[in-house]
Order: structure tokens, then sequence, then C-alpha cells
């Protein structure tokens, strides 16, 4: 039988580790009791966007440290293990899902990692699409809810039946945040790619990033 082209969205992959009993039994424990695919995607979702706090100022690039099966063990992480630990939830309800990638300008509410980036874009920002009734929908499964309430945007939520995928104003009308650049999407994440982009937009932290060890930025 000819594989799908979405086929290939429904296996594990290094980071993706779908297979890892761990993530496993985080979907089984965040989805039960709910009978529709529509009802445990939302649920995933969810314990995914608000049941691990954002934190971009804890970084661990190991290779160990990025994959899903280890996210699931603490209550934080940044946007790519988020988005990686949520599509790596998807395949196992058996929804092809992947990675994607941009290059995001901030407005507000990051003076302090700006001050430590040289940078008001932030790198590589990772979010999460699935192939839902014959087509792909961006979900960004990131930023909490109570920290979009202390920036003043609102959350993004979990839907359907459009792309999900930033917060382009917050709740004054005020420029938020946009998107520069876009990578494309990816069945796992783009280890090296990801590595030699950041190298190359915050050159005085290239070191850190090469070593692929914890760096803690507060």
């Amino acid at each position: 039988m000819q594989e799908k082209i979405t086929d290939r969205y429904l296996k594990p992959g290094y980071f993706t580790n779908s297979d890892h009993p761990d993530v496993q039994d985080f979907v089984i424990e965040k989805t039960k009791g709910h009978e529709h695919l529509e009802y445990k995607l939302n649920a995933l979702y969810y314990a995914v966007r608000d049941g691990f706090k954002y934190d971009p100022y804890t970084l661990d690039f190991s290779k160990e440290a990025m994959r899903a099966s280890h996210l699931v063990n603490r209550d934080y992480g940044y946007c790519v293990e988020k988005s990686c630990l949520f599509v790596a939830g998807a395949r196992i309800l058996g929804v092809p899902a992947r990675l994607g990638f941009a290059n995001v300008r901030n407005h507000i509410g990051t003076a302090k990692l700006e001050e430590i980036l040289q940078t008001n874009t932030l790198v590589f920002h990772g979010y999460a699409e699935i192939f839902w009734n014959d087509r792909w929908l961006k979900l960004t499964p990131v930023f909490n809810e109570s920290l979009c309430h202390m920036l003043n945007v609102e959350p993004l939520a979990f839907q359907l039946d459009d792309d999900s995928i930033f917060q382009e104003y917050d709740k004054n009308g005020g420029k938020f945040m946009e998107y520069t650049h876009q990578y494309g999407h990816f069945e796992d994440i783009p280890y090296e790619l990801f590595m030699s982009e950041l190298a190359a937009h915050y050159p005085h932290l290239a070191e850190n990033f090469q070593d692929g060890k914890l760096i803690k930025l507060k």
C-alpha cells in the first residue's frame, strides 16, 4: 500500500519521541475522559500551554534535554520544547503533526530578554502544525495564560477553523508581535540548523550555544 504524504508525520522522531512511555502516559492522563478526538486535542493543547511555564531564560540545548520525554518530567519549557511535546502528543492521538519555525519580533514585554540577546528578534521560535480536515493548521501551545495576562495580551486559544499562531496586537490595540522570517515545517527539530541560526544571530552567546549545555540567562 502506498504511503500517504501525511503518514511520516505520525511517526516518532528523535525529539518528537511519541514512542516514549512517559510521553504516552502524559497524553493518556491529560486526555482521559474525552471521547471525541477534537476534545482530546483540545485537552492536550491546554495541558501543554498552561501545564508548563514558558521560560526563555533557562535553556538546555543538549539533544537529550530537548526531547519531548524530557519536558514531561519538569514544569517549564520554551517554545521549541513545548511545541515538540504537543506534536508528539498529537501523533499519539493519531493526528499528523509537524513543527514550524520562524523568527519573531516582539514589541513589548521582553526588555530583559532583549538586553541579554541584544535584539528584539527571537530566532527560531517554534510552533506546531496539525493536519485536520484536509489542511494544515498552525497552533501555538507555548505562552501560558498567566504570562499572557501579565503582558496584556489574549492567550492563544485552541481552534480548528483557522490558524492560532501569534498575538499581533495587545489588548489595547498596540503592536505586540510580528513574524519576520519563516523557516518552514519539519518532521522533527532540525537541530543543526537550529543551533547554527542561534549562533549566527546571537554571536555574543555563540560559545554557550555550541556547547549545548544548560544556560541561565536571568
